[in-house]
């Protein structure tokens, strides 16, 4: 061994690797020649190559004027034209030079060195259906993929970042060139009299539709260290999108956008991308996020994304700031057919909670804007969902304030007023129905004490069985919700507390957006843990508000209405009944016959719902159907229809049997074995499940008779 790393073995080792050496670069030398001395004939075959690909595979007619190179490595295109077949022309460009790096080359990558083009313009047309671009949209039909089909995105991300960053130039200069969008509602122009890079500083003018605005990307760009620094900004205005709020009815806008590519680093089969993106001013208006304008003033992330065969994720060490708030996302979605699993984390690390409170856009939570607190606010959020296991669901979610967390000052809504007299005003189509007065002064204002235990029970069973005892949600509940909705391919069920739906009711509009949902949450949040109004204070008041039929409000409207009683006097079927019109009150009268009796299909509720009752020692134990047969409409009402429903509200009503035990989280093995457990400590009549499939069939009969005369 020593022998052969002595200095005479290394002497008979170093001839011949120089001559390996001399070898090989004389392979290029005489390759580079003779590519040199070929290349007119071969730039002639790839331009004849790529048109006739062009044609054959997306029906486009290449033209050129003439071409030929220009130096050793640059080829010059003078008046290019592409139109598609039987569509308006494409692109026409005057002039154009591209410049390949030649070793990367060698290994069969495409790097362009230098790009100039003067004189260019591509035209986008789409009239009625028919685009001059839908071959960009077509799909390959004679492409195989790999892998029985499977994608891998890890594989399939590092190629499109590389494929555009190998095409961008170290030197580039565009002059005069414009591309236009032109539809049967729309036209859009983007013109560029000039965009340089020169010594990896990229600077430019953009005009937006002859001027109206003129926009600047302006940055470095090192595309062979994978470096990328860019900045979009408009002179004097804001960068607008009016496009989209033609296309989609998404206004959007900001003063400046900024992006920055810090790595693209592949290590095995897992891709990494790190970078940083932040925006000034941003404002949106969309009516499925706000019906007001959302402003974002100052917002950044520095991000780190990881991509791996079959996922793709935000990484933990993600950070977001708004403001002087900042919190940590993590995001996982991985794809393992035929299922698939989402995993969702949010971290809000302890901080000023005021901070938190100033980082809400403008605008989005319209309640809360003014607001003032002292003290600090922690979350955390965790969420992991497999499509092949719905059931196994996770939910934690924990908000902690510290011990001197309060609010010192209400902004534009007293969270408070529900504690006195107040006018609550119902809206119906965007509509207001008319003022209510919660107060004594309203005769038909009723205190909790003077409300039968009978109804206060039934609807607690129904809508809110631990609401005296949860503190605004109910994480159990909105499990079950994911679950059931998940199933059932459709929304189903929703998670709300009575809490949540005074909130929505009392506070907030009826307008069915995110942002409303969130602040709903958040306003729940501060009245539950800062105890703003007492749990019997706002059950009071939801059962003084809430909708029970047309143009109904209230437990003492409706117990009259229906009965013509006190809401005091209220039997255990009368209660049920008034709980289960809670959902979907406008249709009330349509559970009654025209002898003033309850129709059958409500039979099962009644069982239910009584049941439940009885386990938690709300009544006596029955047999027949807790006062379903000994209820009887108001005469007056009989021979009167409802109208259709236009109002949704979340409610065991519109769940199974089967559901309702699990969120009562009433172990069984089935459906039968429940109804005999039942059955064991009750005693009474068969339950549905016990019943045979004749009259399953029979009854089934009857409500789909039921439901079309309703129709």
């Amino acid at each position: 061994m020593r022998k052969f790393f002595s200095k005479t073995g290394l002497r008979k080792l170093k001839k011949p690797a120089v001559i390996a050496v001399c070898i090989v670069m004389g392979l290029f030398i005489c390759l580079g020649t003779y590519a040199f001395l070929k290349r007119e004939v071969l730039l002639n075959r790839a331009v004849s190559k790529a048109v006739d690909l062009a044609k054959s595979k997306y029906n486009l007619n290449v033209n050129f004027g003439n071409y030929g190179f220009s130096g050793i490595s640059a080829v010059n295109f003078k008046r290019v034209s592409v139109v598609p077949q039987d569509r308006d022309s494409l692109a026409k460009i005057k002039d154009l030079t591209i410049k390949i790096k030649l070793f990367p080359l060698i290994f069969g990558k495409i790097k362009i060195a230098e790009f100039y083009l003067n004189n260019g313009i591509i035209s986008l047309t789409k009239k009625d259906s028919i685009s001059n671009y839908d071959f960009l949209f077509k799909r390959d039909s004679t492409k195989k993929s790999d892998n029985n089909g499977e994608v891998d995105f890890a594989d399939l991300a590092n190629r499109l970042v590389h494929q555009v960053l190998d095409k961008i130039p170290e030197d580039m200069k565009i002059q005069n060139f414009k591309i236009t969008y032109t539809s049967d509602t729309s036209h859009v122009s983007v013109f560029t009299p000039l965009a340089e890079i020169v010594d990896k500083e990229l600077t430019s003018k953009i005009e937006i539709n002859n001027k109206a605005a003129v926009w600047h990307i302006n940055g470095f760009v090192d595309p062979s260290n994978e470096r990328i620094d860019l900045k979009l900004f408009a002179d004097k205005n804001k960068v607008e999108l009016p496009i989209f709020e033609e296309k989609y009815g998404l206004k959007l806008n900001f003063d400046t956008v900024s992006t920055v590519l810090k790595s693209v680093k592949k290590h095995g089969k897992v891709l990494d991308i790190e970078g940083n993106w932040s925006i000034k001013n941003l404002l949106i208006n969309h009516p499925r996020i706000s019906l007001d304008d959302v402003i974002v003033p100052d917002a950044s992330v520095d991000a780190k994304f990881i991509i791996g065969k079959n996922f793709f994720s935000i990484d933990s060490t993600t950070t977001v700031k708004a403001g002087q708030a900042k919190f940590n996302p993590y995001l996982k979605i991985t794809m393992e057919k035929p299922h698939k699993t989402y995993a969702l984390k949010l971290n809000i690390p302890q901080q000023k909670a005021q901070y938190i409170l100033d980082a809400f856009p403008i605008g989005l939570f319209e309640s809360l804007e003014g607001l003032k607190v002292s003290g600090d606010i922690g979350y955390y959020f965790d969420f992991y969902f497999d499509t092949s296991l719905p059931d196994s669901v996770i939910l934690n979610s924990s908000l902690s304030p510290s011990k001197d967390f309060r609010i010192i000052q209400y902004g534009k809504t007293n969270l408070q007023k529900i504690n006195g007299p107040f006018v609550y005003t119902p809206y119906e189509r965007g509509k207001p129905v008319r003022d209510i007065l919660v107060s004594d002064a309203n005769p038909n204002f009723v205190r909790l004490n003077d409300i039968s235990p009978n109804l206060k029970n039934a609807l607690l069973t129904a809508e809110d069985p631990s609401f005296f005892s949860h503190k605004g949600f109910v994480e159990k509940s909105i499990k079950q919700s994911i679950v059931t909705n998940f199933k059932a391919k459709s929304f189903k069920r929703g998670g709300s507390t009575i809490s949540m739906q005074l909130v929505k009711n009392i506070f907030l509009n009826r307008n069915k957006t995110i942002a409303r949902k969130v602040e709903e949450m958040l306003i729940v949040w501060l009245i539950e843990n800062q105890k703003l109004s007492t749990k019997s204070r706002m059950f009071e008041v939801y059962l003084n508000i809430i909708e029970w039929g047309r143009n109904v409000y209230g437990i003492k409207e409706a117990a009259n209405y229906y009965f013509a009683k006190h809401p005091a006097d209220l039997s255990v079927g009368e209660s049920i009944y008034l709980a289960s019109i809670v959902p979907k009150p406008k249709s009330s009268l349509y559970a009654w016959q025209s002898d003033g009796s309850l129709k059958p299909y409500l039979h099962g509720y009644f069982n239910l719902i009584g049941k439940l009752m009885a386990i938690k020692g709300y009544v006596q134990r029955d047999s027949s159907a807790y006062g379903f047969y000994g209820v009887r409409l108001r005469e007056s009402l009989r021979q009167q229809i409802a109208p259709t429903d236009t109002l949704s509200t979340d409610s065991l009503n519109e769940d199974s049997e089967e559901d309702i035990f699990k969120f009562f989280n009433i172990k069984r093995d089935s459906v039968t074995e429940a109804s005999l457990k039942l059955k064991e400590i009750f005693g009474g009549k068969k339950d549905t499940a016990e019943k045979s499939a004749k009259e399953l069939r029979r009854e089934r009969r009857q409500k789909r008779r039921e439901e079309k005369a309703r129709e």
